[in-house]
């Protein structure tokens, strides 16, 4: 149904924001054959274009980086204190793998102190993020040799298959980079109406500064967000909290903390759906940002932006879950709108 593969060499592949580097030279060279042009702008952001018959542009963006850490001081022990880059959950952090990317990668986990000595009421409350730090196991002197202050930390986690899904670190956002991968392998011999700038950004996740950097160089038309949203279709949530559900289609999105997208959009993402027989459904998340807004706001004239979403269980914890079939769903919903996208009255 999907190529794993290829899905579990992406999410596994490093890349913390600003520290992109590993998954850039990944990107590259799978792009690279399948687009027109490929360039990669000041800021690191990757650009594929695959050229269309009339002079519209159409951006569509996948953000490379993942959420990660950064070392901000080391002890005389060797212990090693950190900050996140992008939003954690603290309480998912207690005794996990992590890497840190020094002169060399190096294992560590993240400790914090023994529940035998916390006080009764630190006991029922999630360790706060400035407790935790990171044991290598090494001494002071191996740990300075080869980590120093603002090297890059990410999650150590393969990516498996669970059943109908797919579970391991970073499907926020690399899930994205594989659906616009595949949808640029699909497209390799189809013509499209409209030049599509495929664009793998960078820094979404502390503030989508890659999307507002390509979006203002670019200067789109349309636009379509590729990333994650939340599936809280777990026991306990409640109708109006779940978003999305795992297995319920493609997310098309209304709205977002960051953005309101294009009405028109919308109707067209869901029509166009429903008569391809792609599996939909609607998100509405209310808060959280993704690079849909930096599309529809920071080209010269904005754009005509929506966003297709992947529901996601457990986002912006160790482990995160996808499904399969919404994931194929996803490279389906993305391919038929960038081949119709002049099929359809854009008026007001």
């Amino acid at each position: 149904m999907i190529n794993f593969p290829l899905l579990k060499e992406i999410c596994e592949t490093p890349g913390a924001p600003g520290f992109e580097q590993r998954i850039r030279e990944l990107v590259l060279s799978h792009i690279r054959p399948l687009a027109d042009e490929v360039s990669i702008d000041p800021m690191g952001n990757v650009i594929a274009v695959k050229k269309g018959k009339e002079d519209k542009r159409v951006m569509v963006a996948a953000h490379m980086d993942e959420i990660s850490f950064i070392v901000t001081h080391i002890d005389e022990d060797g212990f090693i204190r950190f900050t996140p880059l992008g939003g954690f959950d603290p309480k998912t952090l207690t005794a996990q793998r992590v890497i840190i990317h020094g002169k060399e990668d190096v294992i560590g986990v993240m400790g914090s102190k023994p529940i035998h000595l916390m006080k009764a009421d630190e006991r029922s409350k999630a360790v706060p993020m400035d407790e935790y730090f990171i044991d290598t196991g090494m001494s002071a002197e191996a740990v300075n040799e080869v980590i120093s202050i603002g090297d890059p930390i990410t999650r150590e986690r393969q990516l498996i298959e669970m059943g109908d899904c797919v579970n391991g670190k970073s499907i926020d956002n690399r899930v994205s980079v594989f659906i616009l991968l595949e949808v640029f392998q699909a497209l390799k011999d189809v013509e499209v109406p409209y030049d599509v700038y495929g664009v793998f950004t960078v820094q979404e996740e502390v503030g989508i500064r890659g999307a507002i950097a390509s979006a203002h160089l670019i200067d789109p038309d349309f636009g379509f967000g590729l990333d994650t949203t939340i599936a809280f279709d777990v026991p306990g949530a409640q109708a109006h909290e779940k978003v999305t559900s795992l297995g319920n289609g493609a997310g098309i999105k209304v709205l977002d903390g960051s953005v309101i997208c294009d009405y028109r959009m919308v109707r067209y993402l869901k029509q166009l759906a429903t008569e391809k027989a792609i599996k939909w459904q609607t998100e509405v998340l209310p808060k959280g940002g993704t690079d849909t807004a930096g599309i529809q706001r920071y080209g010269k004239k904005g754009a005509i932006t929506g966003a297709i979403s992947i529901p996601t269980r457990h986002i912006h914890q160790v482990i995160e879950m996808a499904h399969k079939e919404d994931i194929a769903n996803c490279i389906a919903l993305l391919k038929e709108s960038l081949i119709n996208l002049d099929q359809y009255d854009w008026s007001f």
